[in-house]
C-alpha cells in the first residue's frame, strides 16, 4: 500500500514556513487564533446556549490571544463558564508564547528540541542564542506560576474576606484576573472592569503589580534575578527597560492625576488617597493592560492623548506587553541625542548601538505609526466617532492594551475586522509581521554609488 504524500506545493509551502522563525511565530498564532475561534463558536461558550457569531468568537479570540482585553460582548455575562475557561486558556497560550509552549511540550515528551523549533522559539522568546532556549523555557514556566499563583491568592482571600464571595468563586475570581493581569490581557469578570474596586488597594495593587512584572519582558527578569542587588552589572537592555519603566509609571502617574484630579466624573468625587491610588491604576494600565477603575470616557482630552503617547510606547521586549517598546523609543532618543551633538556613533549608557539596532528601532517606530495612522483614518471614515476616540481605540488595539472609550462594539463589522488584524500585528510586532510577509530573503553582492539627499 502505497504511503500518502502531500501535493508538491502544499509540501513547498509547508518548508517555506518551517524554514523562517518570523513564519513559524505567525503561523502558530494565527492556528491558536483559528482554535479559539472555533471553541468560542460552539453553543456551550455562550450564557444563551446559542451559537456565537462567528466576528463576535473571533474578535474574543484575537483579542485573548493577542493579550489585547477589547472585547465585543462582556465577558462576564455574555460567555459561560466553557466560554470564559476558553478565553483563558487563549490568554496563557498568548502570553506565554506559541512558540515558547511549543517548545516547553517538547522538552516535556521528547527531552530535546529540535533546530528549527529553537530557531521559532528565539525569535518568540528574544533569546540572544539558540543554546539558552531551554533554560528560558522553563524559567519563563516558573516565573509565570510563581507570579499568577501568589497574585490569585492575593485576590482570592480579598473577594472571599472583603466581598463575601464563596471560597470556590472567589478562587476563581483570583485565578481569572490574575492571569489576565500578568499576562496584560486587561480581560475582566466584571462589567465595569476595576470601577467598583476603586478605592480598594488590596485589589488594584496586587493587579497592579502583576501588570508592571510581566510587563517588564522575561530577559529582565531573569537578570533582575541574577543580579538584583549590583545594578552596575545589569546589562544596556535591563537599565533602559527599568529606568524608562519607572519614568513613565511616575510621569504617567503625575500627569494624570493633576490633570483629572477635579475632573467630577472620573478622580473628583475621590479623597486625597482614593485619587491618588486611582491616578496611579490609570497611569499602570496603558503598559497595555486593558483594565480601568475609572471611567475612560469621560478622561478630559488631555489626559487621553497622554494615554495614547504611554499606550504606544508601551512595556518591555520579549515580555506579555505591546507597544514599540520602552526599549525602542530609548533608543530613538539616544540616535536624535547623538545626532544633536554631532557625534559620529550612537552611546548609551557607556555601550556604542550597533547601527542594525538604529535601523530597526527606526523601522519599528515608522511602521507602528503608519498602521495606527492608517487605521485612524480608516475608522473616521467607517464610523461616526470623533478623532479621540477613535485614535485612543485603535492605538489600545495596536498595542494590545485594550482599555476603550465604550465604542468597540459600535464601529461596525469593517471597523471590527481593522481592530483585529492590528491586534495581530501589535502582538506579533510590525518587524516580525513585515519579515513573515516577505517573499523571500534577498542578499546584496554589491553597493551602489553613494550620494548624500539633502535632509531637513
Amino acid at each position: 500500500m502505497r504511503r500518502w504524500r502531500p501535493p508538491v506545493a502544499v509540501a513547498a509551502a509547508v518548508s517555506q514556513v518551517v524554514r523562517h522563525p518570523a513564519r513559524l511565530v505567525v503561523v502558530g498564532f494565527g492556528a491558536a487564533v483559528l482554535l479559539g475561534t472555533g471553541l468560542l463558536s460552539l453553543p456551550i461558550a455562550t450564557e444563551s446556549g446559542q451559537r456565537a457569531p462567528v466576528l463576535t468568537a473571533l474578535f474574543t479570540a484575537t483579542s485573548a490571544v493577542c493579550v489585547t482585553g477589547l472585547v465585543i460582548e462582556d465577558t462576564g455575562s455574555y460567555w459561560s463558564g466553557f466560554g470564559e475557561v476558553a478565553i483563558l486558556g487563549l490568554i496563557q497560550i498568548g502570553g506565554f508564547g506559541i512558540m515558547t509552549l511549543a517548545s516547553l511540550l517538547g522538552l516535556l515528551v521528547a527531552r530535546r528540541l529540535r533546530m528549527r523549533l529553537q530557531l521559532g522559539t528565539q525569535a518568540e522568546t528574544k533569546t540572544m542564542g539558540v543554546g539558552g532556549v531551554r533554560r528560558v523555557v522553563l524559567g519563563v514556566l516558573r516565573i509565570s506560576v510563581m507570579v499568577e499563583v501568589t497574585v490569585a491568592a492575593m485576590l482570592a482571600w480579598r473577594f472571599a474576606d472583603g466581598y463575601g464571595h464563596h471560597a470556590s468563586r472567589a478562587i476563581y475570581l483570583g485565578v481569572f484576573h490574575s492571569i489576565s493581569a500578568f499576562n496584560n490581557a486587561g480581560f475582566g469578570l466584571y462589567r465595569d472592569s476595576l470601577m467598583q474596586f476603586v478605592n480598594d488597594p488590596l485589589i488594584c495593587l496586587p493587579i497592579c503589580a502583576a501588570i508592571i512584572i510581566g510587563g517588564l519582558g522575561f530577559p529582565v527578569i531573569f537578570e533582575l534575578r541574577r543580579e538584583l542587588r549590583t545594578p552596575r552589572k545589569w546589562s544596556v537592555h535591563t537599565k533602559i527597560t527599568i529606568g524608562m519603566t519607572v519614568t513613565l509609571l511616575l510621569g504617567g502617574w503625575v500627569a494624570i492625576t493633576a490633570g483629572e484630579w477635579t475632573n467630577p466624573a472620573t478622580l473628583g468625587p475621590l479623597g486625597v488617597w482614593g485619587k491618588l491610588l486611582a491616578g496611579f491604576v490609570t497611569a499602570v494600565m496603558p503598559r497595555t493592560a486593558g483594565f480601568n477603575s475609572v471611567d475612560l470616557a469621560q478622561l478630559h482630552d488631555g489626559t487621553l492623548l497622554i494615554n495614547d503617547a504611554l499606550m504606544f510606547i508601551g512595556a518591555g521586549s520579549a515580555g506579555t506587553a505591546g507597544g514599540i517598546k520602552v526599549t525602542t523609543f530609548a533608543l530613538l532618543g539616544f540616535v536624535i541625542l547623538a545626532e544633536i551633538r554631532g557625534e559620529p556613533s550612537v552611546h548609551a549608557l557607556g555601550r556604542r548601538l550597533p547601527a542594525g539596532v538604529q535601523r530597526q528601532a527606526l523601522t519599528i517606530a515608522l511602521l507602528s505609526v503608519a498602521a495606527v495612522v492608517s487605521a485612524t483614518m480608516a475608522l473616521l471614515v467607517l464610523t461616526p466617532f470623533t478623532l479621540d476616540q477613535v485614535l485612543f481605540e485603535v492605538t489600545s488595539a495596536f498595542a494590545t492594551v485594550g482599555m476603550s472609550t465604550g465604542i468597540t462594539a459600535q464601529v461596525g463589522t469593517a471597523g471590527h475586522v481593522i481592530l483585529i488584524l492590528l491586534m495581530f500585528i501589535g502582538r506579533l510586532g510590525p518587524v516580525t509581521a513585515a519579515t513573515a510577509l516577505a517573499l523571500r530573503e534577498r542578499t546584496r553582492r554589491y553597493e551602489l554609488p553613494e550620494e548624500r539627499p539633502i535632509v531637513g
